[in-house]
């Protein structure tokens, strides 16, 4: 399996159960730091499971996770949610303002920080007063992606976040992910979609049955798929 030179995220001998029901695993798998990194695979292949790995809002049954080197076990949950940010697939809204919503995650933000925190996801700061719940779902998505950035993280995690969105507030989360790209914050991006794939992928990780059956750059397995993935893209459907 095609390696990055230098891994962001490990993954040593990695399985999820559920009871008696194998999630995912065994996984051996090193993700770069420089991406996107595009997690994709049928529905029910573990590509969120996977994902929430990753900054420790679920943990392995077995096996290690690493970040950095470091096991994301040994580190504190809050302090490595804060280094890996995560943006779920239905915008998690918070009761008050949109600024009651960035505070959450910084109460020390100034309004002037606000404003800049909301014109970065390309939303009017005007809408600071605003009462997030009037929010539109695509506004909403932002202003949560907002609410990530404001603790200044390595990573942000995007959960199929684009799913439940019309194709121009779709287009707009693609197009920050590539901003955060540009600003040195690596994006790990669960899809479903193989066109989004296409448009956003840097490096690909594939699943099926919980299980990594190709990774590597983008160009390299679009290219050169092995038997799974290239039913997977065939079928152009989850």
């Amino acid at each position: 399996m095609n390696e990055p030179a230098r891994a962001l995220f490990q993954l040593d001998a990695v399985e999820v159960t559920r009871g008696d029901k194998r999630i995912l695993g065994p996984i051996d798998l090193a993700m770069p730091a420089t991406g996107p990194v595009v997690i994709a695979g049928p529905s029910g292949s573990g590509k969120s499971s996977l994902l929430r790995l990753l900054n420790r809002l679920d943990v392995p049954t077995q096996g290690t996770v690493r970040y950095h080197g470091e096991a994301v076990a040994t580190v504190d949950p809050t302090e490595h949610r804060r280094r890996v940010a995560m943006v779920f697939q239905r915008p998690v809204v918070l009761p008050g303002t949109v600024t009651d919503n960035l505070l959450e995650a910084d109460p020390a933000l100034s309004p002037e920080k606000v404003a800049e925190m909301l014109g970065q996801v390309g939303l009017d700061p005007g809408v600071a007063r605003q009462q997030a719940r009037d929010l539109s779902g695509g506004e909403a998505q932002r202003m949560c992606l907002a609410r990530s950035l404001a603790t200044e993280p390595d990573v942000v995690l995007f959960d199929e976040s684009t799913s439940s969105l019309d194709p121009a507030n779709a287009a707009r989360i693609e197009g920050l992910a590539a901003t955060l790209e540009q600003r040195g914050i690596t994006v790990i991006w669960v899809t479903h979609d193989l066109d989004q794939l296409r448009r956003v992928a840097r490096w690909v990780v594939f699943l099926a049955d919980g299980l990594v059956v190709q990774a590597g750059p983008a160009a390299e397995v679009l290219a050169q798929p092995v038997a799974a993935v290239a039913d997977f893209l065939a079928a152009g459907t989850p």
